[in-house]
């Protein structure tokens, strides 16, 4: 199976049904499919080929999720780029792939006009919106109303299989420089078809994605509501929290992706009570753990809904869940692996790990495991492994964990997040579980700060409940109360927001 067939086959079976809601326009799967093959023929009219890269440089949006299933059915590799991105990151990214043509917005093309005159590789450009801009002499630039209204809508024969690659998703770097995460449609259709399974997806349900199309989390919420004929309700963001809220009750969501962002945004609203969640059947969450005070407060806000947590990289894209029925046993387990998936932790010598509460590097196999970084063979060579049969490799994920005596997996944290303080291994995470039993903390994060005697002195940084009057001695000795002496931190602070990056993840090193 191709990852464009999941629209095809849910349009083929439910043509009027609809598929998505962005922001307050419906369309139909019968409708995005007709769409999709306009600009697939038209991307194969301005001469791309096969395995050619694709970029689409939009918001959450009708448009965006268009150009990824034509792209797709085009042969061609799909680059979601976050449109929040700025100009020279934007040059860097067209540039390392190679991308062909462009998809955007008329109103963003004015400040990323230069950007494009230099690149040698870029032919078309599609702009959505309002017609206008000067032209670029040297690229074509198409409007995206005229190719619905010019361009044939009839569908293309396959011109994948499915070891060729789908998509490049652009992830962050210890380097600085982001890294392209190489999947096939294999890779994805593996991953949609796993997460599927365990959340019990069926047609029937209306999923509501705040999340960013160009972060992994958010784009498999596409990629799954359309493989189960279900219907996206597609948000920009969850900035203004009411309005989505309001959305999830108009339209009886039964599936709502959350990140720890969300889940501290929520807890501080006040008068959730009032609303009608009984439609809501599951939550997920994934990139960063929250605490299991968070989780019982998600589970007092939204009664009906079942909670998963989970851990994922974008290199696989998920490893494992967490059953709902496992979560009051094992607050702060991520689970086991997913279905078609196998994990195994491995000491510094690769051996493998079998003893409960031994700490090792995850490692991960099956058909989700990406092809490797773009362009990046030395990169790659260092997360794809010789795996346990001479015709595979496997993905060491560089993150630690533990297991318990039933082979449950515990984050413990990633290999360069581990605080050496007075010749202790300190997991900030640990850590950062016993800060939030604190109700007055709504963030925390633990990180290491250079100091002369200890190598490393821990630092907590927090936010509190606006009417909160917590301060950072009675936080040390809350502490002092429950971990050993080595953990405790050396220096609190207290801030009224934690650096994020454009997907939610709290970003450690802007601390």
């Amino acid at each position: 199976m191709l990852l464009n067939n999941f629209l095809e086959q849910s349009a083929a079976r439910l043509p009027q049904k609809v598929a998505l809601v962005c922001p307050d326009q419906s369309y139909t799967y019968l409708e995005i499919e007709t769409q999709a093959n306009c600009l697939a023929n038209m991307f194969i009219q301005t001469g791309v080929k096969k395995q050619d890269r694709i970029a689409i440089y939009l918001g959450n949006s009708a448009e965006a999720v268009i150009s990824i299933f034509a792209a797709l059915k085009a042969g061609a590799v799909f680059t979601l780029v976050n449109p929040a991105i700025k100009p020279n990151k934007l040059a860097y990214l067209l540039t390392n792939s190679g991308a062909k043509a462009l998809v955007t917005d008329s109103r963003k093309f004015a400040g990323i006009r230069e950007v494009c005159v230099g690149l040698d590789d870029l032919d078309t450009i599609i702009l959505t919106g309002q017609a206008g801009g000067s032209p670029i002499l040297n690229k074509k630039i198409l409007f995206w109303e005229d190719i619905l209204a010019t361009c044939f809508s009839e569908p293309l024969e396959p011109l994948c299989i499915n070891i060729d690659l789908a998509s490049i998703i652009y992830t962050s770097s210890t380097t600085g420089k982001a890294k392209g995460v190489m999947l096939t449609h294999l890779n994805m259709v593996s991953a949609s078809t796993s997460i599927t399974q365990y959340l019990q997806n069926i047609e029937e349900d209306v999923i509501l994605n705040v999340l960013p199309l160009s972060f992994d989390y958010g784009l498999y919420q596409v990629l799954m509501a359309f493989k189960m004929g279900a219907t996206l309700i597609l948000e920009k963001s969850f900035i203004y929290p009411y309005p989505v809220i309001e959305k999830l009750v108009k339209h009886r969501v039964t599936g709502f992706p959350l990140v720890p962002t969300i889940v501290s945004i929520l807890m501080q609203l006040k008068d959730l009570a009032k609303y009608d969640f009984s439609s809501l059947r599951y939550l997920t969450n994934t990139a960063q753990a929250i605490s299991p005070r968070q989780t019982n407060e998600l589970q007092r806000i939204f009664p009906t809904a079942r909670f998963y947590s989970m851990y994922g990289l974008t290199e696989c894209k998920r490893v494992s869940y967490l059953p709902p029925e496992q979560l009051v046993k094992r607050p702060t387990s991520v689970g086991k692996a997913m279905p078609n998936i196998e994990t195994y932790l491995v000491d510094e010598n690769g051996t493998r790990i079998t003893e409960p509460g031994k700490i090792g590097e995850l490692v991960v196999r099956g058909s989700n495991v990406m092809q490797g970084y773009w362009k990046l063979p030395e990169e790659t060579a260092k997360k794809l492994k010789t795996g346990l049969y001479p015709w595979e490799r496997q993905l060491n994920t560089g993150d630690l964990f533990k297991l318990d005596e039933e082979g449950y997996l515990y984050f413990i944290s990633r290999k360069d997040d581990i605080i050496k303080s007075a010749g202790e291994q300190v997991s900030p995470k640990e850590l950062e579980d016993v800060l939030y039993e604190m109700k007055d903390i709504v963030e925390a994060a633990v990180i290491g700060k250079p100091d002369e005697i200890l190598g490393q002195a821990i630092k907590a940084v927090v936010v509190l409940q606006e009417t909160s009057d917590l301060t950072a001695e009675d936080i040390i000795r809350h502490c002092s109360r429950n971990v050993e002496s080595y953990m405790i931190p050396k220096y609190v602070e207290i801030v009224k927001e934690l650096p994020k990056t454009t997907t939610g993840k709290m970003s450690k090193k802007d601390l």
